[in-house]
């Protein structure tokens, strides 16, 4: 079973989060260090900063090849910037695009993700705190913010960095005194585990964390039909765009077409206008090349006839605010030219400005268990519906529909947590994906229904990711009508754990909430029975048994339990314990002995016959045992609606190795869970659904369970 601590620490974490923190403003201190804080010690001992829970040494760069061994990290040592250069600087002149040179790691997605920040001071100062200097109170520490699986999380540093020969290992400016980039890349590496953790990825993965935004991509050879509508959305809320232009081989890296754009170069889109034309309505995109130089030169670049036949006016204002490397085209020739384009939408919290429109955005943390909640795709019907379930209510259409459709437009992100972290150990990226079903009529307007198998299998998904792919996260934005869905997300096979975040980011207003079980028993009334109403065949057995005191202890229940299992040859099952025994006789012992009189017995006795019946009906292969989701659907039948994370608990306590469950732990689990919801029914005697108990109450309840 989960121990008490993690469960305490779950618990703990979700009351903090209630509270705001992990907000922006209000960052989760990562591995409890306190920037403040520690400065203050370094600088009132004389010392500088050495970061105990990120030490400068082989364990930081990595484990394969970048490893203790590997020749990659052969002669590296770790020095501060004072030993490097004679007058260090956090920043020069303001964060540029030239403070970013990638080095000896493969992380050039995460450092073109540092380069768009730069193009957004704003955004820049949200990852780097100001007044940070290697001039006033330094103490060799540093920090930043970075958004992390729904948080954002405050990484303290210090400023030993890995060198070889004298110089910077992995990112460097091109300023040679300039370190701010180089802090920011080990503090992400920190978070990540180490700096081999980092190599390969996705841009989308940077701009996120730098962000807490959510991206989107569209293959601009494939689009939507409403491409346009989407990119004009996206500027009117302060989305970043990117758009690349796709290399065939080696020899593309950065080779310039036949009018002057770069392949595979990151450019940003900066707006998108309606001009009158000769008369006719003609869409127009503004494209920048962070380079500064390097321009577009066909229809509407800079000085072309075109902007001869607009009005003067549209002219004027179109051009007013143009930068250098900055330039107009057709939408037609920008999808024409360009192969892939890159949305973040940034989430309320990211925007200052009033007049752009907001996402209405929900976050959910979710986890995929083996055994309760990781059912795997629609390809497996058995399980799928194990997965977790969250239901979605749209409530309003889109003002601004692009086309005659009654739609609400929303976004679904699904992330998974920590598998860069996993890669010490060999694990990886799980595939994720999810799916969209309509709510059926009869589960409308809860959110306590946890919709079962049958229901799969006899409905069509109404919408659902493009893919099934390993990247950190996949998204899609999704066009319905009103009313109410359930987002299923899942990994492609079953039995994959992971932890994740579900994002729904609606245009309009919309509920979201997770769907998931209210938790109760359905407990029958306590039998009331006396000695008359046992057959005498039973009073006979249990005197045998008993002996003289006519008690039975948990030693003798156990030995009468164990020999009538054994005569149930359908049953798998290696016998009742010694604590599973001493369960059931502390949910039948009314009298405080610590021993079972015969009707005592005889009820216990009830009690397992009808188990026994629910647990054949359950085990639909007839294989002896449960599977740990007939098991989910056996409590039910006993009376028991459980949520996923007690499920999740069931499984982990009373589950084997292969996630089955035999008749001992089931009728155990049973007898636990009941005797836990008689002992909070009894302390809860209003029924208000919460129970107080002093310390020899809880110690009395949870030593003896």
């Amino acid at each position: 079973m989960m121990p008490f601590g993690g469960m305490a620490a779950r618990l703990q974490r979700d009351r903090l989060r209630a509270e705001g923190v992990g907000q922006h403003h209000n960052a989760i201190k990562y591995l409890n260090q306190d920037y403040e804080a520690l400065k203050q010690q370094c600088i009132e001992s004389g010392t500088l900063f050495r970061d105990p829970q990120f030490p400068a040494g082989p364990s930081a760069l990595g484990f394969k090849e970048l490893g203790p061994h590997s020749s990659k990290t052969r002669g590296v040592e770790w020095k501060r910037p004072s030993e490097l250069v004679d007058d260090p600087q956090f920043i020069v002149g303001g964060a540029t695009r030239t403070d970013i040179c990638q080095g000896a790691l493969g992380d050039c997605w995460l450092l073109a993700a540092i380069g768009s920040l730069t193009l957004n001071e704003e955004l820049l100062h949200r990852v780097v705190p100001h007044g940070q200097s290697f001039q006033e109170d330094y103490a060799g520490i540093f920090h930043f913010q970075i958004w992390q699986f729904g948080e954002w999380v405050d990484v303290v540093v210090d400023d030993q960095l890995p060198t070889k020969d004298g110089e910077l290992l992995f990112v460097h400016s091109a300023e040679c005194t300039e370190f701010w980039s180089a802090l920011l890349e080990k503090a992400y590496a920190k978070l990540n585990g180490c700096y081999e953790s980092l190599s390969g990825g996705s841009t989308t993965e940077g701009f996120e964390d730098f962000t807490g935004g959510v991206a989107e991509m569209y293959d601009l050879k494939r689009p939507p039909r409403n491409m346009g509508h989407i990119i004009r959305k996206a500027l009117e809320r302060g989305s970043l765009l990117g758009c690349s232009i796709d290399i065939t081989s080696a020899f593309d890296m950065e080779a310039v077409t036949f009018k002057k754009l770069v392949k595979g170069h990151a450019y940003s889109v900066t707006a998108f206008r309606d001009v009158n034309y000769r008369g006719q309505q003609e869409q127009l995109i503004r494209v920048r090349n962070p380079w500064g130089q390097v321009e577009w030169t066909g229809a509407w670049s800079d000085g072309s006839s075109e902007w001869d036949n607009i009005d003067p006016d549209d002219r004027e204002q179109l051009q007013l605010k143009m930068e250098d490397g900055e330039f107009w085209m057709s939408f037609r020739d920008f999808m024409r030219e360009f192969s892939r384009l890159e949305i973040c939408n940034l989430t309320p919290d990211a925007l200052t400005k009033d007049e752009l429109s907001r996402w209405h955005t929900q976050v959910f943390e979710g986890t995929w268990r083996r055994g309760s909640t990781a059912g795997g795709c629609r390809n497996h019907p058995a399980t799928f519906w194990i997965n977790p379930q969250f239901k979605i209510r749209l409530l309003e259409e889109d003002d601004d529909p692009g086309d005659d459709e009654v739609a609400c437009s929303f976004l679904v992100a699904l992330m998974q947590k920590h598998r860069r972290r996993e890669r010490r150990v060999g694990g990886d990226m799980h595939t994720i994906g999810f799916a969209v079903y309509e709510v059926p009529e009869e589960a409308q307007g809860t959110q306590n229904v946890h919709l079962k198998k049958d229901f799969f299998l006899r409905n069509q998904s109404r919408a659902r990711s493009e893919t099934f792919i390993n990247l950190r996260e996949v998204s899609n934005q999704i066009r319905l009508p009103p009313g109410e869905y359930i987002i299923v997300p899942s990994t492609f096979e079953p039995h994959k754990e992971a932890d994740f975040v579900l994002r729904v980011f609606t245009e309009k207003q919309s509920d979201t909430a997770e769907l998931d079980e209210e938790i109760s028993a359905d407990l029958a009334d306590e039998e009331e029975i006396t000695e008359d109403d046992i057959e005498d065949g039973f009073k006979n057995m249990f005197q045998q048994l008993a002996g003289e005191d006519m008690e039975i202890s948990v030693f003798e229940l156990r030995t009468i339990l164990n020999r009538v299992i054994a005569r149930h040859k359908d049953l798998k099952t290696d016998g009742f314990s010694l604590d599973s025994c001493r369960n059931m006789v502390n949910l039948m012992d009314k009298d405080g002995s610590a021993r079972l009189g015969l009707v005592e017995f005889q009820i216990l006795w009830n009690k397992i016959r009808s188990w026994l019946m629910i647990f054949r009906q359950h085990d639909l292969d007839k294989s002896g045992t449960m599977s740990s989701y007939e098991m989910r659907m056996a409590l039910e039948s006993a009376g028991f609606k459980l949520n996923n994370k007690l499920h999740q608990v069931v499984v982990a306590r009373y589950a084997d190795a292969d996630m089955g469950v035999d008749f001992d732990n089931f009728v155990c689990c049973l007898v636990k869970l009941e005797a836990m919801f008689r002992f909070f029914h009894s302390m809860d005697s209003e029924g208000t659904g919460t129970a107080v108990m002093n310390l020899t109450e809880w110690l009395l309840l949870t030593m003896c369970g």
